[in-house]
Parts: structure tokens; C-alpha cells; sequence
């Protein structure tokens, strides 16, 4: 479903990526590890258009998708769930809901569906998004994302901040999005929870690849980990 090759990404002039590879078959979910810094989130932006590749090819579905502007990478079916959230404040949850609809002819995501698998948010309907919890607000950034109907679901940081309750709530909901057949690329610091929900990995230090293979495989082996991760 998703083929990058070799990308390199720079914020000015500094180099971010350096020859990046990583692949997400169709209904596959991926984890991307890595240190704070090691360019993890450039990836997702790359990716998603954000901060475009100046180097390398990204394709999604067959169709190159490098050099697309993010709205137009946001209608072929690919949904960013930003580790900063970015629900609209002063709107209500459902209205950040409503506003998100799209279809890609794919079982479809609607409000039904939606407070059915996060009953959190149907009594909070009514609440602007600035004064929901930290929990609430990333339930409405991943829900909301998911009311975009996408095929390749980016997902950035989803447990960060969140109390240990509301970080096993994010890790079922995306095992059932797994069990639906949707696409993830996983960017998380908790590694012990993405490998858990992950069928690969791949890991990240300055920039760089420096390990890909099966999640499984990786979770077992604690020097691994320790080199690459530092746990």
C-alpha cells in the first residue's frame, strides 16, 4: 500500500533524513521507533506532504505521491492523526466530527460508528474541543481522522501524556482498526506497547534505517532493544 524509497528531507538546510525505505502492505500495521529526534515524526510529515522529500520517491497504491500537495495525499485515502492532536478548539466534538466526513469507497466511518467504538466521546458531544482531557482530545484526533474514512492511518505519538487507562483504550482501538483491514504506520515512543500491536518495525537513529524486521522478533530481544532504543 505504501513504498517509500530512499527519501531524504531537510528543514532548510539541515539534512533530516538520509535515504529513508520502509514499506505498509494493505492491512498491515508498522511501527517506526526511535530516540527523540531520530526523525520519526519528519517521516510521517514527509509522507504526508508536510515537509516534502527533496530527495527519494514515496508511493502510495501504485501512484507516486511525492511531490503532491497534502490535501490532495489526504482525498487518495491516507489520514495523519498529528502527535499535537489539532482538534479545532471552539468547535464542538461532533462538529470536529462532521466537518472531517469523507468517503473513498471503502466501509465507511460515520457518527453512529464512530460514538459506537469511542462511547467517551457520545457524552461529549456538545463540548468544545478545548475543554475535553487530554485522553478526550486524542480520542477525538484519532476519531476524527477516522470520520476521513482513510485506507493508510498515520498515527504519531497516540499514548503520549496519557494516563496508563486511556493508553490501553488507544492501543485496542487500534487493534480493532487492524481487525478492519485498515493500514497503520505507527510512530510511538512507547515501544512496548507498538510492538505489541505491530507486525513489523522499523527504527530510526539520526535520520537513518538502522533495523527492520518483525515485530515479534524484536520484542524478544532485549540486547537489541537495548542498543537500538536504549531500554
Amino acid at each position: 500500500m505504501l513504498r517509500v524509497e530512499s527519501i531524504n528531507t531537510f528543514y532548510g538546510e539541515a539534512h533530516i533524513l538520509h535515504d529513508v525505505s520502509l514499506r505498509v502492505e494493505k492491512g498491515e500495521t508498522v511501527s517506526l521507533l526511535g530516540r527523540n529526534g531520530a526523525g520519526k515524526t519528519t517521516t510521517l510529515r514527509s509522507i504526508m506532504g508536510l515537509t516534502p522529500a527533496r530527495r527519494g520517491k514515496i508511493v502510495y497504491e501504485g501512484e507516486e505521491i511525492t511531490d503532491l500537495a497534502p490535501h490532495l495525499i489526504a482525498r487518495k485515502g491516507v489520514g495523519w492523526v498529528p502527535d499535537n492532536r489539532r482538534i479545532f478548539p471552539t468547535l464542538t466534538v461532533q462538529r470536529n466530527l462532521e466537518i472531517a466526513k469523507r468517503s473513498h469507497g471503502q466501509d465507511e466511518w460515520d457518527l453512529d460508528e464512530i460514538y459506537r467504538h469511542f462511547p467517551a466521546l457520545t457524552r461529549l458531544k456538545e463540548h468544545k474541543g478545548e475543554h475535553l482531557s487530554g485522553g478526550e482530545q486524542q480520542m477525538l484526533a484519532i476519531a476524527r481522522t477516522l470520520m476521513g474514512n482513510p485506507k493508510l492511518l498515520l498515527l504519531d505519538e497516540p499514548s503520549e501524556g496519557l494516563a496508563p487507562k486511556i493508553v490501553k483504550e488507544v492501543m485496542n482501538i487500534i487493534l480493532e482498526l487492524k481487525r478492519r483491514g485498515i493500514s497503520i504506520l505507527l510512530v510511538e515512543q512507547n515501544s512496548v506497547l507498538a510492538l505489541a500491536v505491530s507486525d513489523r518495525a522499523y527504527v530510526l537513529d539520526d535520520g537513518r534505517v538502522v533495523y527492520e524486521g518483525p515485530a515479534k522478533e524484536l520484542d524478544a530481544n532485549r540486547d537489541r532493544k537495548r542498543e537500538l532504543l536504549g531500554i
